[in-house]
């Protein structure tokens, strides 16, 4: 009789625990759920008050931020400020996108005549402690580069020997080019041009062998190539360029904001989570992607945003890796190698704190 009687009391026991583990959890998630969304700050209040977020780059670049023939702007960094924009009205298309001279953008930032700086000049300290503004964080790690026509039959930069270089007059990146070849001790002659845009033009004609720039203006002058998939440019960099979001200082609850819109980003390519899967990871387990897609924890009501902001971000934009492969990718005819922006897992840089 007792063989029959403790099992029963034990499966009883075992129902008892269940439903108190549902009820736990229940209440678990109605609290999270009842979490108040903090108020406000200046700058978000302003914004949602206007209806729409300002985002502005300092230099429009081919596949950083173009227009199209009907006047929409793209680019990876319309494509980051059209993520913040998601992030405060669920709605991408809440963005104005505006090109700023470098003589103007940090004024206007100053000011409240834009919210946010998508890609400014390079961060220094100079730039993040001078002029009223601060830097967020790395959305796109840059550097000096040399790119060559595939027919020199170089895949090195320290393969370069007797070569002319078209590069800009004065400043740090004719520097950065004479130290180069001062420490390889090869042989090369420069070409010297006033502006960037110059450097399209002779390389284009065949003024010099290669071309020396920061690697986005390399890869802008690809682009514009009869038949850019015959250039390489060579994957050492001779000089180190961190270019990311850029923000009025003053306003923490703003900065977080576009700081953990990036970090979203870059944690849900991470973790595998994308705008082709996010509807299905309702029951997902792993505790990184449930955070990540609003079904564990409250990450949004702290910084002024609803609690499931993560996902609707992903599923408007895609994760970083989307992005990236969208405007730098083969169907751009002039593909960019993840290389320093590649996952810290992949062997780059890109790194974010974990959403927890």
């Amino acid at each position: 009789m007792a063989s029959s009687i403790f099992p029963a009391r034990r499966g009883v026991a075992s129902a008892l625990r269940a439903v108190a583990a549902l009820i736990l959890y229940a209440v678990a998630g109605a609290a999270v759920a009842q979490e108040p969304i903090a108020p406000a700050g200046p700058t978000l209040a302003a914004i949602r008050e206007r209806g729409h977020l300002i985002c502005a780059t300092s230099d429009p670049l081919p596949g950083f931020a173009q227009t199209g023939p009907e006047g929409r702007w793209s680019g990876f960094d319309v494509d980051f400020c059209r993520a913040v924009a998601v992030a405060v009205f669920d709605d991408p298309s809440k963005m104005e996108f505006v090109p700023l001279s470098g003589d103007s953008r940090f004024a206007q930032l100053q000011t409240g005549a834009i919210d946010l700086i998508a890609r400014n000049a390079p961060w220094t300290m100079r730039r993040d402690t001078g002029y009223g503004a601060s830097y967020v964080a790395t959305s796109f790690y840059d550097g000096q580069a040399i790119m060559v026509p595939q027919s020199l039959g170089v895949v090195s930069a320290y393969e370069l020997e007797n070569v002319s270089v078209c590069v800009v007059d004065g400043g740090e990146e004719l520097a950065n080019l004479r130290e180069f070849f001062f420490t390889t001790q090869s042989g090369y002659s420069e070409v010297l041009y006033e502006d960037r845009e110059d450097l399209t033009v002779a390389y284009r004609s065949g003024l010099c062998d290669a071309v020396s720039a920061p690697a986005s203006w390399l890869n802008a002058i690809r682009r514009s190539l009869p038949e850019p998939a015959t250039h390489r440019i060579l994957p050492e960099r001779i000089s180190k360029g961190a270019y990311g979001p850029v923000v009025r200082a003053g306003d923490p609850q703003w900065f977080d904001i576009v700081a953990w819109t990036l970090f979203a980003l870059i944690d849900a390519e991470e973790v595998g989570v994308s705008s082709l899967n996010i509807q299905s990871l309702s029951k997902a387990k792993t505790h990184s992607i449930r955070r990540l897609v609003g079904l564990e924890g409250s990450f949004g009501p702290g910084i002024g945003l609803k609690p499931d902001f993560i996902s609707r971000v992903i599923a408007a934009v895609g994760n970083y890796g989307e992005i990236f492969e969208r405007h730098f990718g083969p169907e751009t005819g002039a593909a960019v190698v993840r290389g320093q922006n590649a996952l810290w897992s992949n062997g780059g840089l890109l790194y974010a704190p974990p959403i927890e």
